[in-house]
């Protein structure tokens, strides 16, 4: 039997249990970050709330790597302030936090700029909420974007089964925070630090509470996931192939996947995970940037497009069936109209499921906003309609390979329409097929018989 805290038992001024809300900005890893800071604030009393309104505590937990992100940020904390004066009139207090990647990148600014803000907390230190709404509560504004010297993951506290339930039949789970490889255009190495893994006991004793609870299918994550290097069971370091294999031991755990992964970290006993185990998707999302070498070397990618492709064609001999999902960047610093050329070549060489491809946009303190040769916006503009042109040429080529075909497919939630329910192809398409197909949680056969924009229709096989 689970004992429940004292803090877990306080109520607020207004007699209800306190509730809070979390909005979340960027990647799987912040999404994670979202629900392991619920976790942590349950022992603090606070329950989910998908209503801001409702919320005695609102947490923006935000991304740093797309252009103007704080901006975004202050924009939202200007609704916000009205939501917390309008409480205030009816005599509830309302918290605000400010987590994640702009937290860590502006520090007190955000205090400043936005006085309205009680928390501001890095990603390395969110397990300490509890004790910083502590000392908020005691009358001052807290700032906490120190690198924590303690491992955060092993502070934490552990989701509630039906909590993790309540989430779905899908979870990630972060195995690596971190980078260490310092690409100039990026503000990762800032703001989430140096490379850290997670040990393997920690990890599988993580995936084995999932799939008690019902979690058929994990996705781990990292900034730089296939750079795991965590300490195994046995004292000796262990890399991510082998930690998927012992992974897919796990009953229950039917799936797994992993993102986001580097050309450079991609070993041999990761490609012969995606050989021999039935478990590890046939999905791989493993960016490129540019197919350029004079912009790799720029971008200081230490790979050239040679090297890249001779991985591609190595990880698809030890997996036909895979397909490949990429990033892409046009109009970084000094890329020419050849250049450019060069990344749809890749492109069209390598064949994508999928791919993300953004406008170079330069992030402060990086390498890269100090680079001259700056692209026009409309170069920028008119290379990224011709690349994404070429990405959703080959997206739907994909897409329509898969009629006729028999796959499995993981039913995760009910459909938009009465009588559907949606289920997850190995290649991360949605599946619509009848609701009486089979269960959430089931993983069916199917036959692809259409599609749509975005999605496969399917009966089962």
């Amino acid at each position: 039997m689970e004992l429940e805290t004292t803090a877990q038992q306080e109520k607020n001024d207004a007699g209800t249990a306190r509730k809070v809300f979390v909005k979340t900005y960027g990647c799987q890893m912040n999404v994670y970050d979202s629900q392991r800071m619920t976790d942590a604030l349950a022992a603090d009393g606070y329950a989910p709330t998908d209503v801001i309104e409702d919320a005695d505590l609102v947490l923006l937990n935000t991304c740093h790597i797309r252009e103007k992100a704080a901006e975004k940020v202050y924009s939202e904390l200007g609704r916000i302030r009205q939501l917390k004066a309008a409480r205030a009139e009816v005599g509830r207090e309302t918290l605000i936090g400010v987590t994640g990647c702009v937290a860590q990148a502006e520090g007190r600014e955000i205090v400043r700029r936005a006085p309205v803000v009680d928390l501001v907390v890095g990603p390395q230190t969110y397990h300490r909420l509890p004790d910083m709404l502590a000392r908020v509560r005691e009358g001052g504004k807290v700032v906490e974007t120190e690198y924590a010297i303690e491992d955060k993951f092993a502070h934490l506290p552990q989701p509630k089964k039906a909590e993790v339930a309540r989430r779905g039949v899908t979870a990630f789970l972060t195995v690596q925070e971190g980078c260490d490889k310092f690409c100039t255009f990026c503000v990762v190495p800032y703001t989430r630090g140096s490379e850290v893994s997670r040990p393997v006991a920690q990890i599988v004793a993580e995936a084995e509470r999932l799939a008690e609870a019902g979690v058929r299918e994990v996705t781990l994550l990292g900034q730089n996931v296939n750079a795991w290097h965590g300490e195994g069971p046995d004292g000796r370091e262990w890399g991510l192939g082998r930690l998927l294999y012992r992974l897919a031991e796990i009953p229950g755990l039917s799936r797994l996947r992993y993102t986001t992964s580097h050309p450079r970290d991609m070993d041999d006993e990761l490609i012969e995970a995606h050989r021999d185990l039935a478990a590890l998707m046939p999905y791989l999302h493993l960016p490129v940037q540019s197919g350029s070498d004079r912009i790799l070397k720029a971008m200081n990618r230490r790979h050239t497009a040679a090297d890249y492709l001779r991985l591609i064609e190595r990880i698809r001999a030890a997996r036909a069936d895979i397909a490949m999902s990429g990033d892409f960047i046009v109009g970084f610093p000094g890329e020419t109209d050849k250049d450019f050329e060069a990344t749809m070549e890749i492109v069209r060489e390598v064949g994508y499921a999928s791919a993300f491809s953004f406008k170079y946009s330069p992030r402060p303190g990086t390498p890269g906003a100090e680079m001259g040769g700056h692209v026009e916006e409309a170069a920028k503009d008119e290379r990224l309609q011709r690349l994404q042109a070429l990405v959703a040429e080959q997206q739907h080529a994909f897409t329509v390979s898969m009629i006729g075909r028999t796959m499995s497919t993981l039913i995760e939630k009910p459909g938009r329409k009465a009588g559907q329910k949606v289920g997850r192809s190995p290649w991360l398409q949605p599946v619509i097929v009848d609701e009486k197909a089979g269960g959430i949680g089931d993983i069916i056969e199917v036959r692809i018989k259409g599609t749509g924009q975005n999605s496969l229709f399917a009966e089962p096989a």
